[in-house]
């Protein structure tokens, strides 16, 4: 946690991933997230994987340290305490992240209607507001028809939720340029981000679109070779997995000396009249005469001896590990700053994970733990809202809020 967003305050109303992340990343480098949620939880409060008790570790990674409200959203009165929240006064406040529809009660007219410099940023499926998931939209963009075996015909889904990830940091660095503009004009506004237009702009970015328009073809499936560069994985002799690439020079003379084929390799470029050293792509073109000398090579020795000889060569690698393996034996996840142990409310103690970048010269403090759902009713209403404890019981006596159990 950095306090570098200090006295900012975000009010969320979201579930899944997208929104919820743009706001976790926002509360770890020092803004104040308010979450609400209705009475009982949203569609993501039980989503897998669970605790033993029922208690979500998925909704407890994403919402770390945000402050929990519970309304009842199904009845007028509910709704209209979550537009209050969210316009509610300050010079630093005024701004709400959602993936609630465009239109209804949180549309972003009827919030800057309350307050005229209001900034609404919405996480959406497609931009003309039709739902989409991360899977639906990785569906169609072609990603599942180029991942998995050559010879293989059938879709492939990734399991990592890519385009939700990449909106929700993208949430958040357009919620902190809107702010910026904020304070630089006076005017609020909404800022929108589909799924699907971020998995447009991506692969505009990454050469995809012109890959396929002037080709008039899709990539093909490539099994796990990397494509446009030497990369594969390949098996030691004690049978375990690693990851090899050679992308820049550097890593090409490391691999070509370590594994001794400098000489082999010469050859090959003066039987074929080219040069690998420099030339990613060219690698990637004759990959089946190259490949072949790796695999050789690292056949003959042990994961452990490729791993001094990577060392020593400089080579790119890392081994193929199990979730479970590389939290509980990888050197990345036992040395990591970012992570302390932490008691959440599913009732374990688990290393919870604080903001990825490191602001060197900046103390970086230990994440928080997860709210139980309703766990800050009273505080945010009495201190956002201004609300007596009168009013407070009456809100609870009528059952439009509740505290955590």
């Amino acid at each position: 946690m950095y306090d570098m967003l200090k006295g900012l305050r975000i009010v969320e109303g979201s579930s899944f991933i997208a929104a919820p992340s743009c706001g976790l990343h926002l509360l770890q480098l020092g803004a104040e997230v308010i979450r609400f949620d209705n009475i009982g939880g949203g569609p993501d409060f039980r989503r897998w994987p669970l605790a033993e008790s029922g208690v979500s570790f998925y909704w407890e990674g994403l919402n770390k340290g945000k402050k929990s409200i519970a309304l009842d959203l199904g009845r007028p009165e509910g709704r209209e305490l979550a537009v209050q929240l969210a316009t509610a006064p300050g010079k630093d406040a005024g701004i709400f992240l959602t993936n609630f529809p465009v239109a209804g009660f949180l549309s972003h007219d009827k919030l800057a209607a309350r307050r005229a410099d209001m900034i609404t940023v919405r996480v959406m499926g497609w931009a003309d507001g039709t739902p989409a998931v991360d899977y639906t939209v990785n569906a169609a963009f072609g990603y599942p028809a180029m991942t998995g075996p050559s010879d293989g015909t059938s879709p492939v889904n990734h399991i990592m939720p890519a385009w939700d990830l990449l909106t929700g940091a993208s949430a958040a660095y357009s919620l902190l340029a809107a702010e910026r503009h904020r304070l630089r004009t006076g005017a609020g506004q909404e800022v929108r981000l589909p799924l699907g237009d971020v998995a447009i702009a991506t692969l505009s970015h990454l050469g995809q679109v012109a890959e396929v328009l002037t080709s008039g073809a899709d990539r093909p499936r490539m099994g796990n070779e990397l494509f446009g560069a030497f990369g594969r994985d390949f098996l030691t002799r004690d049978g375990k997995r690693v990851m090899l690439v050679a992308i820049t020079p550097r890593q090409w003379a490391g691999l070509l000396k370590g594994f001794g084929i400098a000489d082999t390799v010469a050859g090959i470029e003066t039987e074929l009249g080219v040069s690998f050293a420099r030339d990613e792509g060219i690698r990637f073109e004759h990959r089946h005469q190259l490949l072949p000398l790796v695999e050789a090579a690292i056949a003959t020795r042990t994961q452990a001896e490729c791993a001094k000889l990577f060392a020593e060569a400089d080579i790119c690698w890392g081994p193929y590990q199990t979730v479970h393996e590389a939290v509980t034996q990888g050197p990345h996840f036992k040395n990591s700053p970012l992570l302390a142990d932490l008691a959440h409310p599913s009732g374990h103690t688990y290393p919870t994970s604080g903001p990825a970048p490191s602001f060197l010269g900046l103390e970086r403090a230990p994440a928080g733990p997860a709210p139980k759902l309703g766990q800050h009713t009273d505080e945010v209403l009495a201190n956002v809202l201004g609300l007596s404890s009168g009013e407070i019981g009456k809100l609870h006596d009528q059952k439009l809020v509740a505290s955590a159990a």
